[in-house]
């Protein structure tokens, strides 16, 4: 197994500890301790997120007429691959087409990169993982240049909507050339959203770094909270944090304490519009969207990209 490294196990350890002082988990070590990847996986295969699955088994048959796009051989980086599920889906699309394609999963989680590659592997494909902090632009840079150009970028599964949309997809315009294609989905905003969070399996894997450390659901209490991103109309973003119950010492070097009442801010996620999903793309990053789709509900929204 191949697995380039930028982000090795002593550094997202630090910056674990560090974030935990500072009260304020990203959203990489959501993925990153192997309750949180237990956690993922299961919330993955949930009815929660059946939708997407769905939406993904749509886009692999979609893939095959989006593969004039693209040259052949297709070097496919995926930014925030996870498990690599819904990359296979669209590698098999790209396949049915005749097209080879050559795989880079890029995370900064060890064990669910492990998983993308030896799938891809024992799928017969040529395979390089790539371990490296997509929320950093000198990791995106340097993930993309890992194939020549032309490429086909990919962030899958609502990925976008664990950063900051704006900063992030800007970011992954930059690593684009020419002659590359960005592949990328949202998820559409519903009011049945906050009505997801309630999901027990929702509740565990936002809980689940926190578990890892001794703190338990009893401690405190886990709050989402629905917000407008004012920058522009159609940004949707729930947030959660966890707010302790009663004074905790964090089992980490230093021993941080959270005292009764303070809240550790856990990940978030945006949601669009299809209107300021489109924005995001075009206006913001000055991206051409060459095709779209949506699922039959109107819940999941992709779109191939070229730069303008």
């Amino acid at each position: 197994m191949n697995i380039e490294v930028f982000l090795t196990e002593a550094e997202i350890a630090q910056e674990f500890a560090d974030s935990i002082e500072a009260h304020d988990l990203p959203e990489k070590f959501f993925y990153w301790l192997p309750r949180s990847v237990r956690a993922w996986i299961e919330l993955s295969q949930n009815s929660v997120t059946a939708g997407l699955r769905q939406f993904w088994e749509v886009l692999s048959q979609k893939a095959e007429s989006w593969a004039e796009h693209l040259s052949a051989p297709v070097s496919l980086i995926s930014f925030g691959s996870g498990d690599g599920v819904k990359d296979r889906l669209l590698m098999k699309g790209l396949e049915r087409a005749g097209q080879n394609v050559k795989y880079f999963p890029v995370d900064a989680s060890q064990t669910l990169l492990e998983l993308a590659c030896s799938a891809a592997e024992d799928a017969e494909l040529v395979t390089m993982g790539i371990k490296a902090d997509i929320a950093s632009p000198v990791h995106l840079v340097l993930a993309s240049d890992a194939a020549e150009s032309p490429k086909l970028l990919l962030m899958a599964g609502n990925t976008l909507g664990g950063f900051d949309p704006l900063d992030q997809v800007r970011h992954l315009a930059e690593c684009m050339h020419a002659e590359d294609r960005l592949l990328i989905d949202g998820e559409v905003f519903n009011e049945a959203l906050m009505d997801r969070v309630q999901e027990p399996a929702v509740r565990r894997f936002a809980l689940a770094p926190l578990v890892s450390l001794g703190i338990a659901d009893a401690d405190g209490e886990l709050r989402f909270e629905h917000k407008h991103d004012d920058r522009h109309a159609g940004l949707h973003m729930i947030t959660r944090h966890f707010r302790a119950g009663r004074d905790l010492v964090i089992p980490l070097p230093g021993e941080p304490t959270i005292t009764r009442g303070e809240r550790i801010m856990l990940n978030f996620r945006y949601f669009y519009t299809p209107e300021s999903f489109r924005w995001l793309l075009t206006k913001h990053a000055g991206l051409k969207i060459l095709d779209e789709a949506r699922n039959s509900d109107g819940k999941y929204i992709a779109a191939l990209c070229s730069r303008g």
